[in-house]
């Protein structure tokens, strides 16, 4: 048995799971409400307050299946229950971030600013405090589409590792370089 596929879901209370006839999941809790296709052979049962994801066989598919969507309907019910938050931090001279509506203006050191427009399941704060780095805090229900929407800010400033300047996830340890010396 895959050790993750295996383990039950507790369902915390305020959220409601229901899985219909083409297999599809849906989880409604106090943030929102979430949805995603399992695949034909996996069966998905509610009992108790409890989910549990089974496979019918010991096939290689079906156990890469079987942990996949257990994980994906756990990140569901821990979406629409307690959310989930990335922080990024822009270290550099002048890195600056500000929110306009739903964009993103970043300063990143280039010639010009850097606009993201964010998707309307993701929110995001902007602090700038004096002294210290901006961050921007991301907020969403829906997991993967957060970690995305981090990737694509983190990829517009890769961290270098000589000064360690760039966009970084808070907490994050970045390997440094030592430069280069003078010689005699």
């Amino acid at each position: 048995m895959s050790r993750i596929g295996k383990l039950p879901i507790s369902v915390p209370a305020g959220v409601a799971i229901s899985v219909d006839n083409n297999n599809a999941v849906t989880v409604k809790g106090p943030k929102g409400t979430l949805t995603t296709q399992v695949d034909r052979d996996i069966t998905v049962a509610v009992e108790d307050g409890t989910l549990t994801v089974t496979r019918p066989t010991e096939q290689k598919r079906h156990k890469a299946m079987h942990g996949l969507y257990r994980a994906l309907i756990n990140n569901m019910v821990t979406g629409v229950s307690a959310g989930f938050e990335k922080k990024l931090e822009l270290v550099g001279v002048g890195y600056k971030a500000s929110l306009v509506g739903s964009t993103l203006e970043l300063a990143l050191g280039y010639s010009h600013n850097v606009y993201i427009a964010l998707p309307g399941e993701v929110s995001a704060t902007a602090v700038t405090e004096k002294g210290k780095n901006p961050i921007v805090t991301l907020n969403s229900i829906d997991n993967q589409l957060l970690g995305q929407v981090a990737a694509k800010i983190r990829s517009l400033r890769k961290v270098e590792p000589y000064k360690g300047k760039g966009v970084r996830f808070v907490g994050e340890i970045i390997r440094r370089k030592a430069g280069k010396t003078a010689s005699k």
